[in-house]
């Protein structure tokens, strides 16, 4: 069942912020792509305009100049007018280059940098306009009116403060020579500008913020969506015990293979058989080539036989063997004594049949700690109450 929005109160999950991202969804803010649009137009006006209009002013005025060439060569004026083309082309290039780079570091700067084409992909589920006119009373739409309304009234007020100040200066201009009223009214252009940019930038600082945590909003989860994703990103914990279970199976009977290869085999005497080996030139300590339960225990068993390799039984150090120590890996250092000894009685037990000994006692009853035997946590876990 889905999730109501009052449901979902927990912080997105890093998964959901990563799909979201994939999806193309981001904190993005209008109002600081608008500012740095009209801000870096406003201050490339200002700071090269006079050097582009001069130079489009001397290519218009060689395009007026008719002399004798080009009355005999009339492709001269083609090449003038290709040529104030070029430049009103590169000029057009530079101001559009630095608009768009400053544009795009705004954008990245308030949400980071998204690579999706979902958001531009049709989506027809869009044209319902039930779900249109949901979308026209959700919170996101109430901040962006509220916003909206305090722009406009911002803006009129400045607006008219300014205009009000200095509407009398500007009446005056039309009285002054034209060369200084033309400076002048730019100076009051540039200040009047400079005042609509301070607006939208205070509105800037206000909107990132704002836009980043209606995007977190946006994202919020549900008790039940997170459970549902801890399972989807965990797995499902029967699936994986069984999973872990039959990977451990395959190994097992894959390392059958090595039990040729093993000094001694210890069963319990019908449950669990493991194969030990210990050679002393490669090995750090004795390690367990093969091991198996029930069926595989027996196999392992019939192997050894087959290949005349000692099988002990030594229920206690066999169980915990099984259950501590990981294929070709060293056996755990507190089983390192209990090991050595039946690795003694072996040593000895190999020595007589080959005639270089006698035959040994009855094979050792190693000691085991507790904690290591499987049987023996299951029994104190049983005995107590």
């Amino acid at each position: 069942m889905e999730s109501s929005s009052q449901d979902r109160n927990l912080p997105a999950s890093e998964r959901k912020l990563d799909k979201a991202r994939e999806d193309g969804q981001a904190a993005r803010s209008r109002d600081l792509t608008h500012l740095a649009i009209l801000g870096t137009g406003a201050v490339c006006l200002i700071a090269f305009g006079p050097m582009m209009f001069d130079r489009l002013q001397n290519e218009l005025s060689l395009q007026l100049l008719f002399d004798a060439q080009a009355v005999h060569d009339p492709l001269t004026m083609l090449h003038r007018l290709g040529t104030m083309v070029a430049v009103g082309l590169v000029i057009s290039a530079i101001f559009g280059g630095v608009v768009l780079t400053v544009t795009v570091g705004s954008t990245v700067a308030a949400g980071g940098w998204v690579a999706s084409l979902k958001p531009i992909m049709p989506d027809f589920s869009r044209l319902n306009p039930i779900s249109g006119l949901g979308h026209l009373f959700s919170k996101d739409k109430f901040f962006e009116v509220v916003k909206m309304i305090f722009i406009t009234a911002m803006l009129l007020t400045i607006s008219y403060l300014y205009l009000s100040s200095s509407i009398n200066t500007l009446s005056a201009l039309v009285l002054q020579p034209s060369s200084w009223a033309i400076g002048h009214l730019s100076q009051w252009l540039y200040k009047g500008l400079g005042l609509m940019l301070l607006v939208i930038l205070a509105v800037a600082m206000a909107d990132v913020p704002l836009q980043r945590f209606l995007h977190a909003s946006r994202l919020k989860m549900s008790h039940q969506e997170v459970k549902q994703e801890g399972k989807e990103s965990d797995g499902n914990p029967e699936m994986k015990g069984r999973m872990r279970k039959r990977q451990s199976e395959i190994a097992n009977g894959n390392s059958i293979k090595a039990v040729p290869k093993a000094d001694f085999v210890l069963m319990n005497p019908t449950h669990y058989a493991v194969a030990v080996r210990y050679d002393d030139q490669s090995m750090n300590a004795p390690r367990v080539i093969a091991k198996g339960a029930d069926l595989m225990a027996f196999k392992i068993r019939d192997i050894a036989k087959e290949k005349s390799i000692p099988v002990l039984q030594s229920p206690m150090l066999a169980r915990a063997l099984y259950a501590n120590a990981e294929l070709d890996q060293d056996i755990p250092t507190s089983l390192y004594t209990a090991v050595a000894q039946v690795l003694a009685y072996i040593y000895r037990l190999k020595a007589a049949m080959r005639g270089d000994g006698p035959m040994p006692d009855e094979p050792p009853l190693p000691f085991v700690p507790p904690e290591l035997d499987p049987l023996s946590k299951v029994v104190s876990t049983t005995a107590t109450p």
